[in-house]
């Protein structure tokens, strides 16, 4: 399968320059829209077709920015289905903390301060990716393979949140 980045034409990153991944993706959907194609054999229409839809799949990932990082750690082979990741046992407590308390909540104001909890929480790890991916571009290939080690671990704890996040807004809609 085709990277999305050397699909346009650009390097590795977490932080892309959006108004020109935009003309560039323009730029091919105008090139490769399949009206133009019409009066084609089917099998160049089928290419066209294929190269359309890689295109819009290429924008839809790297346009978004949790789908992008998602995307490049997949690339690396740091991402993948069903994974265990071994997350740090300091995490593993909070969460449990959390979860514990979370279970014994009796009221709007002990939800709240779990809620103003957990956005710490995924506020320090968006701080922590946003330091690690800034000079990702300007790393060599060994920082590069550490760097994106670092952030697949923030990335893991994200997701490990996103659970809780999910308990929140079942217990919120309790009260």
């Amino acid at each position: 399968m085709i990277n999305y980045f050397e699909f346009y034409g650009i390097p590795e990153s977490f932080n892309l320059d959006q108004a020109a991944l935009k003309k560039k993706f323009y730029a091919l959907s105008k090139e490769y829209h399949p009206d133009f194609f019409a009066n084609e054999g089917d099998e160049r229409q089928q290419e066209i077709l294929e190269i359309s839809t890689l295109n819009n799949k290429a924008f839809q990932t790297l346009s978004d920015p949790a789908k992008r990082l998602e995307y490049i750690l997949r690339q690396h082979e740091l991402v993948s289905e069903g994974a265990k990741p071994q997350l740090p046992a300091d995490f593993l407590m909070e969460m449990m903390d959390i979860n514990e308390r979370l279970m014994e909540v009796d009221d709007a104001e002990q939800l709240a301060d779990i809620t103003a909890e957990v956005l710490a929480v995924e506020n320090n790890l968006q701080d922590e990716i946003a330091a690690l991916t800034a000079d990702y571009e300007q790393l060599n290939d060994t920082a590069r393979e550490e760097r994106l080690i670092s952030i697949a671990n923030i990335y893991y704890r994200q997701k490990y949140l996103l659970r809780i996040r999910e308990s929140l807004n079942t217990f919120a809609s309790r009260f």
